[in-house]
């Protein structure tokens, strides 16, 4: 991707997008036999138009070290997988109960609530076959810490750890440390593995992995607090999904505490500090920090 390097980061994301898109398209089943409707279920929610970051960051933290583009690209779709299942699954009646994504039904809605069930799993378990495949990494080890590493950011004590305290809020008050914990965990640690996985394929050095982790800790937060700011300020036909969902579930979150104002200047101050970890690599990382105003100018 370096030979792109005066691309635009709209178009950039966007390419990328489509590339993974069409990735996604030929790893996941086609729709045939009896259990026909699980690959719709499954297709209806990966192959739906959506930003695809997780997987942008994957292939353009990669870019920096020239990793190989088909680990990059295999990796990236794997993440979508665990992305994808994990929305799935929090649409659903016994989580979050919402009715659109991504600009479409739900997949609960559109193929029944046991169908969606079974195509987050489905989902869930084919992004670890993709980064156990000789295609993704000639080197075992690397696919083995690729699994390793992705079994961590969405499981217990990640992305699903999330999940879970987020459900016990009804129960449990909230104050901004378990506000902060909740998102690293649920939104964080992705986003996390996003930026860790291009460095695991491109060889990273110790410094450079702590800059890139740096930059992820502080971004992933960024990006969830922008994302309740767009909760309250967004307008719901371009984001795609019904807004107002934490007010009116009563839940808490950075901007029922915060405020909205003291909510911007938190996303400005973690965006400064994201484009900080990234000096180590001057102008290489010019896309990443494009991203950093993505974060902070987020309409959808």
């Amino acid at each position: 991707m370096q030979d792109d390097e005066d691309m635009d980061f709209a178009r950039r994301l966007s390419r990328i997008a489509d590339r993974v898109t069409v990735a996604l398209d030929q790893l996941i089943p086609p729709a045939q036999g009896p259990e026909a409707d699980l690959m719709r279920g499954m297709r209806h929610a990966a192959l739906a138009n959506g930003k695809r970051m997780r997987p942008f960051y994957v292939i353009e933290t990669g870019a920096l070290f020239d990793a190989p583009q088909q680990s990059l690209l295999r990796t990236a779709a794997a993440l979508e997988c665990i992305h994808t299942y994990s929305l799935v699954h929090d649409d659903l009646p016994c989580m979050d109960d919402d009715d659109f994504r991504r600009g479409q039904p739900t997949v609960h809605k559109a193929f029944g609530e046991a169908t969606a069930v079974l195509a987050g799993d489905a989902l869930l378990t084919l992004a670890f076959k993709i980064l156990a495949g000789e295609d993704t990494h000639n080197d075992p080890l690397v696919r083995l810490r690729l699994i390793e590493r992705l079994a961590d950011a969405s499981g217990a004590q990640g992305m699903v750890g999330g999940q879970m305290i987020d459900m016990l809020e009804s129960d449990s008050p909230r104050d901004i440390n378990t506000i902060t914990r909740m998102q690293r965990l649920k939104t964080g640690a992705l986003i996390s593995y996003s930026v860790e996985a291009g460095a695991i394929i491109g060889g990273a050095n110790e410094a450079e992995r702590n800059a890139l982790h740096g930059f992820a800790h502080d971004l992933g937060l960024a990006y969830q607090i922008a994302d309740d700011l767009l909760d309250v300020e967004g307008d719901e036909a371009e984001v795609g999904k019904p807004l107002r969902s934490d007010a009116e579930a009563g839940k808490a979150n950075f901007v029922t505490l915060l405020g909205v104002d003291q909510a911007k200047e938190r996303v400005r101050l973690l965006a400064a500090q994201a484009r900080q970890h990234l000096a180590i690599f001057r102008k290489r990382a010019n896309i990443l920090l494009q991203s950093v105003d993505f974060v902070l100018d987020r309409t959808h």
